[in-house]
């Protein structure tokens, strides 16, 4: 049986994982690479493991190390995440480390360090089981750590069923009040209505904000392009890998991504309709209404430092 290798990138981004940075040393030269396959094998032993694919640039590197650190990276540090997902450049710069076993970097103020000597390395189709014997490990309470889920960057969050319901009789109606439900009640009620009518046009969720924030931004480097639609590399990679085999976007010399004729006239489309079901949801309230909805929903982005 045969796979469409994205979507079953989907199905599998249905499990949520932690994001990790795996380091090792090649000689003076120091490695790093993103890996959310990470995952615990034996307590007794402590094993871990994790996995690269066969085609990276740093194959071999991993594949003869004697010792690796599995760096746990903490909500903060997705540019970490990101820069680590690339290739192509000094990974290092400008990124805080210090010296682990064996010498391999450990990036500061990760969640957690596990660092390992190589127990073995087995085949896995198209990529390495790397797996490794813990011989020292360390974390921080404070804070948590970066969770990957549905082809994004997330952030752990305490279930509902374990929060302290407290005083019934306290609520007295604030629930409707309170601002993140209000948001999140909104944006739930928002894609629920709004994605679904993608499809007339052929385009999913993820193809949306990126052909749109093209053409209201015009051509954009792939790591902030990456930030600003709240995607890791990998699965920006993978949505821009569609959208190129459409036709609808191209690199520029400087390896921007932008929009070709046939992308931009996609995406004028698409701003057009959500103009016109913004227009339609906002017609019962005043403009001085709207603009007061959209100037404080802009503040709060802004007070949580999130890019607009």
């Amino acid at each position: 049986m045969s796979f469409d290798t994205r979507d079953f990138r989907s199905a599998l981004g249905k499990f949520a994982t932690g994001v990790t940075v795996v380091t090792a040393r090649e000689g003076d030269e120091n490695h790093g690479v993103t890996a959310s396959s990470f995952n615990s094998v034996s307590m007794e032993p402590p094993l871990i493991l994790w996995s690269i694919d066969k085609g990276a640039y740093s194959l071999n590197a991993y594949r003869n190390a004697e010792h690796f650190v599995v760096n746990v990276l903490g909500n903060e540090q997705v540019d970490i995440s990101n820069r680590f997902a690339r290739r192509g450049e000094d990974k290092f710069a400008g990124i805080a480390i210090e010296e682990g076993l064996g010498g391999v970097a450990k990036v500061k103020g990760a969640a957690a360090h596990f660092e390992c000597r190589t127990w073995n390395v087995y085949e896995g189709g198209d990529h390495l089981i790397i797996v490794g014997e813990v011989v020292r490990y360390a974390y921080r309470n404070e804070g948590s750590a970066l969770v990957f889920h549905n082809g994004r960057y997330a952030v752990p969050e305490p279930h509902p069923l374990l929060l302290n319901v407290g005083e019934r009789a306290a609520l007295n109606g604030r629930l409707g009040k309170h601002l993140l439900y209000l948001m999140r009640q909104a944006l739930a009620a928002y894609r629920s209505d709004f994605y679904p009518r993608l499809g007339s046009l052929g385009v999913n969720d993820n193809e949306w904000r990126i052909l749109t924030l093209l053409a209201d931004r015009g051509p954009q480097v792939a790591e902030v392009l990456a930030e600003r639609v709240a995607q890791p590399q990998a699965d920006l990679e993978d949505t821009l890998d569609g959208l190129h085999e459409r036709g609808l976007v191209g690199s520029d010399e400087d390896g921007c991504i932008r929009l070709s004729e046939e992308g931009q006239a996609l995406a004028l489309r698409l701003l057009a309709m959500a103009d016109d079901y913004e227009r339609r949801l906002f017609e019962n309230l005043a403009p001085a209404e709207v603009s007061a909805i959209k100037s404080g929903l802009g503040r709060v982005i802004e007070r949580l430092g999130a890019p607009l």
